[in-house]
């Protein structure tokens, strides 16, 4: 598994250059690697079917205190997730290629699309709790870079910044629950941990635990009051949304949480908390649904409906529930997933996606709309499609729901109701009626794009039809996996005449009325005003908060940082000085007892020499010369300190460093004009006290410090580890190549960056230049 993801995210990196070789067929060669990656998940089916699991794990990251392993866990639920996320992922790969064809960032899709899968397949594969987040944050990251795609537009860029920074929020959320639950549990493993629920459900940080892992999952996957993200991200590519915001990315909270369920689930906290915000969302975005006429919007509420759908049952927590929710997460992924790509392809095709300006497109676009057609009546929940099956144990389980059963069923209902009313309007309004003239000359997609909407609106009439094919084989343990222990039970499409299927004729009923008044329902006041307080209220909620930190960032930078060297520098001073000041007039137990008798003649002429260098530079300012041999003089002195305590190594640094900066700084003052002192002599008096006071706090709190009895364990660890763990022996080098190697490199990239810009500002032509001219 760790294979499978490394080469999907090597070939994201190689992504560029594959197409620089193959041009308008990288779509097609690159379409393989999520189709091998899909038949190598696919091949695990019956062992996972059988009840086995398949763990991977190798050590990443090895502490005294915990690990961090790049540990995989497959079982049912990851095995269908992975199967989604890769065999939709080999879809959208084809369908990019044909929808973007010509786009100078096609290459850049590529690289980003095959990082966020990659990304996604960790999530749902990894068993370690830290790596789990790894991936997440990773998903939130490169999905930024997808919905961000068409970066000229500010409406792709606002939305790309809006899920960010919700999602990232969540996560971070997300990353405090599982440290929790890390130690709470003493448990790094989810597979491990998925036997601790007792003690997590009886831990005193419980609480703090599920809001945390909440925050993070109801972020992710658009739940109430977060759904606006979501249809916000409608202004990326439709690639992008049939991939991340229908199959993918929006049901990463979905199976954080069905993952969990075994850990956290089992208690009224957990019911009422998931289940209530589920089934709020769902009713709330149903309906919301019928307020647009945008094809992706209608569809995006539609999704965020679906999710909290998924909530609900995950909320209910009943093995009913968990079969629906198995069957559910498959349905909606195979006729979502169709769906969008369906709604892209009239949008490239006949330019618009406003169903109020399309009409009989079943002729000029015949497959699309047979694919249209399939997964919309799945959507609506009719027989015999998949979705059918799906949203009749829906509403069993919300029958059987352990508390108030009555307001779970209404509500399902009522949500779906518009729900059919949507599946209704997404392909009656484009496909049938009267034909229209749209902006574009309308024909039908490349094999591209619809061989994936016709495939999976295919698959919702075979697994509805002949439902043994999977419910055995891959609904069975993923119902299993959620529940905690195995299960046993069969799909059938008839189940017989019921209240399930009483329920769904009034739902089918209620959906076409629904349908049949949409347009004066649509433009009524009163849905005016839903979709006022219930879609454009949150956004501005959210712009606001987002402007008041960005107003708050714009007043802080005017007053802390307004680019004179002389605040900054009095800022921190005053602050170390308020800061460390207040420690001592408040630590009693801090030791005065300064020892010179190690102190010798050399030391104290070393510091003579130091001082009355500084005194130098003082007194002389108006020389620049004078100022920097004085410095200069400072800055070898101390390399002697250093040479003379026995740091020959550090003493070196420092003269290379002192010399490089000298010389440098004299090659720059001569080409820099000289400014007249501007500071009055009040200024210059209160810099004065400032520095005195700093430079006699540093001395008052050195002396503090090695009065204090020396401890000498992490020195000797260094010491006894540098060689036998890092093969080094020159301590100071295994501390900052091994010991502290990711703080090394942050530095090292920070430099290499700044590097970088420097090198970009001396190439940039200057305006009037003579380059310019010739051009």
């Amino acid at each position: 598994m760790l294979i499978v993801i490394g080469l999907i995210f090597v070939t994201a990196l190689l992504a560029p250059w594959i197409f620089k070789l193959f041009r308008e067929k990288t779509g097609w060669i690159l379409a393989l690697l999520p189709l091998g990656s899909f038949l190598y998940l696919l091949s695990f089916m019956p062992e996972i079917a059988a009840g086995g699991t398949i763990t991977q794990s190798t050590t990443w990251v090895s502490m005294e205190f915990f690990e961090v392993n790049l540990a995989f866990y497959l079982d049912g639920l990851s095995l269908m997730f992975g199967l989604i996320i890769t065999g939709i992922g080999t879809f959208i790969v084809l369908y990019g290629a044909g929808y973007l064809s010509g786009n100078e960032y096609l290459p850049r899709f590529y690289l980003a699309i095959l990082l966020f899968m990659g990304s996604m397949l960790g999530v749902v594969l990894a068993d370690n709790l830290i790596s789990i987040f790894v991936f997440w944050e990773l998903t939130s990251f490169t999905s930024y870079l997808l919905i961000g795609f068409n970066h000229e537009q500010e409406a792709s860029r606002k939305a790309a910044l809006q899920a960010l920074l919700v999602t990232g929020i969540g996560g971070l959320a997300l990353l405090g629950g599982m440290v929790l639950m890390g130690f709470a549990s003493g448990q790094w493993e989810v597979s491990a941990l998925l036997n601790e629920g007792d003690i997590i459900r009886e831990h005193p940080h419980y609480l703090a635990i599920l809001l945390l892992v909440l925050g993070g999952a109801f972020t992710k996957s658009a739940q109430f009051p977060f759904h606006f993200w979501l249809p916000g991200a409608m202004a990326a590519p439709t690639p992008v949304s049939a991939y991340l915001h229908s199959a993918t990315m929006v049901k990463a909270g979905v199976y954080l949480l069905a993952r969990l369920h075994p850990v956290l689930g089992f208690t009224d906290t957990w019911m009422i908390l998931v289940g209530g915000f589920g089934v709020v969302t769902l009713l709330i975005s149903a309906w919301l649904s019928l307020s647009f006429t945008d094809l992706k919007q209608i569809l995006a509420y539609s999704t965020v409906m679906a999710l909290g759908t998924m909530m609900m049952l995950i909320g209910l927590g009943t093995e009913l529930a968990m079969q629906g929710l198995a069957v559910y997460i498959l349905s909606h992924a195979m006729y979502k997933g169709a769906l969008f790509m369906v709604a892209g392809g009239i949008d490239h095709e006949a330019g618009t996606r406003d169903v109020l300006k399309l009409g009989g497109l079943r002729k000029l676009m015949p497959i699309s709309a047979v694919a249209a057609a399939l997964a919309a009546l799945s959507m609506a929940g009719i027989p015999p499609l998949f979705g059918f099956i799906a949203k009749e144990i829906v509403y069993e389980a919300a029958l059987e729901a352990t508390l108030l059963p009555v307001l779970f069923i209404t509500l399902a209902v009522v949500a779906n109701i518009a729900i059919v009313a949507a599946s209704a309007i997404v392909v009656i309004r484009p496909f049938f009626g009267k034909q229209v003239e749209t902006p574009k000359k309308a024909h039908e997609t490349p094999p591209s794009m619809w061989i994936g909407p016709i495939i999976l609106a295919v698959l919702s009439v075979v697994f509805g039809v002949l439902p043994f094919l999977v419910d055995k084989s891959l609904i069975v343990p993923v119902a299993g996996s959620v529940w905690g222990e195995p299960l046993d039970f069969y799909l059938s499409l008839w189940h017989g005449f019921n209240m399930p299927l009483m329920l769904s004729l009034l739902t089918l009923a209620g959906g076409l009325l629904t349908y049949r008044i949409w347009d004066g329902l649509r433009e009524s006041a009163p849905m005016k005003g839903y979709q006022m307080v219930f879609a454009r209220f949150p956004v501005n909620v959210y712009d606001g908060l987002v402007n008041g930190m960005l107003g708050l960032a714009g007043w802080q930078t005017r007053i802390l940082q307004n680019g004179l060297m002389s605040n900054y520098l009095v800022t921190i001073m005053v602050t170390a000085l308020v800061a460390i000041g207040y420690t001592f007039l408040t630590q009693s137990g801090i030791i005065w007892n300064p020892d010179f008798s190690n102190v010798h003649v050399y030391d104290w002429a070393l510091s003579i020499t130091i001082v009355g260098s500084l005194g130098i530079m003082l007194a002389f300012g108006n020389s620049r010369l004078t100022i920097i041999v004085a410095a200069g003089i400072i800055g070898y002195g101390l390399s002697l300190i250093y040479l003379m305590h026995g740091a020959a190594d550090l003493a070196m640094t420092q003269v290379l460093v002192e010399t490089l900066t000298v010389i440098l700084v004299v090659l720059v003052l001569i080409h820099v004009p000289k400014i007249k002192e501007v500071r009055s002599g009040v200024s210059r008096t209160r810099d004065g006290v400032i520095a005195i006071s700093a430079g006699l706090m540093m001395t008052l709190l050195i002396l503090a410090v090695t009065a204090v009895p020396f401890d000498a364990f992490i020195s000797e660890y260094y010491a006894e580890a540098s060689y036998p763990l890092a093969h080094g022996r020159n301590i100071v080098n295994v501390i900052l190549v091994d010991f502290r190697a990711l703080d090394t490199m942050g530095e090292v990239v920070v430099v290499a960056i700044a590097g970088l810009a420097v090198y970009a500002l001396i190439k940039m032509t200057r305006p009037g230049s003579s380059k310019e001219n010739k051009s």
